[in-house]
């Protein structure tokens, strides 16, 4: 009979080959290449799709795009041979066609559009200010097109990138000033238009308040009179520090003594319908 220990050893070596052949191969996408890095040096590049095979622990896996990216480039403005501003958009398509030379020079995505965009910016402004407004807006743009990508194509080979397509579209600085122009003067409007709606509403209200006050005042002055003061009072005492140097007897605190508003002498003195009480 065998003992539980050789049978907890058994599982324990079955375990563990089970991991070290899960660490021992990795696939490869179709879209993608792997490049096989140990201990930090690549050993081994991987092309076609599929299962492959990779010392187990001590190797490493990095999957590198091999489609074709797309670089958007912002607007630049250059100056043509003939002292012409031109505000260029410019794209580029581009794929790794060496990844272990693109992992030792950039290594990643991120900074290879980084650099690529510096290349490319230099290649139109090289390209482009050898020649006039003209060749490039309508005579000889698929030409200049094709210079740059050559260009950068060149530039970026050292960085195991193939540089597929470049396009540019050019415009007058003349025009864009004249769109930017359009656009602040479309914006001003909109929002004076805006403005002048919100004075409108804002008119209709105090007119509203107005009326609703007035229509208060004359149903009931007291109430009115009480209101507002009460009004007054939160206003004027809504600071935590603030101070009045006004007799207590004074007209603004006159609700502070009762809610009719009337000092104690005016509250005791007969209305017009009452007679004096006789003095004893």
């Amino acid at each position: 009979m065998r003992s539980p220990v050789t049978g907890i050893v058994v599982l324990i070596l079955l375990f563990v080959a089970a991991i070290t052949a899960y660490s021992s191969f990795f696939t490869v996408q179709q879209t993608e290449q792997a490049l096989v890095v140990r201990l930090g040096r690549p050993v081994d590049i991987a092309t076609e799709p599929g299962l492959h095979v990779k010392a187990p622990f001590i190797d490493t896996v990095i999957p590198i795009d091999r489609r074709i990216l797309d670089l958007e480039n912002p607007s630049q403005e250059v100056i043509a041979s003939d002292q012409k501003r031109l505000v260029v958009d410019a794209f580029a398509r581009y794929r790794i066609k060496d990844a272990l030379r693109f992992y030792q020079s950039v290594g990643s995505i991120q900074a290879a559009n980084l650099q690529l965009t510096t290349l490319l910016n230099a290649a139109l402004r090289r390209v482009l200010g050898e020649v006039t407004f003209i060749q490039v807006v309508r005579d000889e743009r698929e030409a200049l097109m094709g210079r740059i990508r050559d260009q950068l194509d060149h530039e970026a080979d050292g960085y195991g990138i193939q540089v597929v397509d470049v396009r540019i579209r050019a415009q007058g600085g003349q025009k864009a000033q004249e769109i930017r122009a359009n656009a602040d003067r479309e914006a001003t409007v909109i929002v004076a238009e805006a403005n002048s709606k919100a004075e409108q509403i804002r008119g209709e209200g105090d007119a509203e308040r107005n009326r609703l006050f007035a229509e208060a005042y004359s149903k009931d002055p007291d109430f009115f009179a009480f209101y507002r003061s009460m009004t007054a009072y939160e206003t004027g005492l809504k600071g935590s520090d603030t101070r009045f140097l006004l007799k207590p007897e004074s007209d603004f605190f006159r609700f502070f003594g009762g809610p009719s508003g009337k000092s104690s002498a005016e509250a005791a003195a007969p209305t017009s319908g009452q007679a004096a009480a006789p003095k004893p």
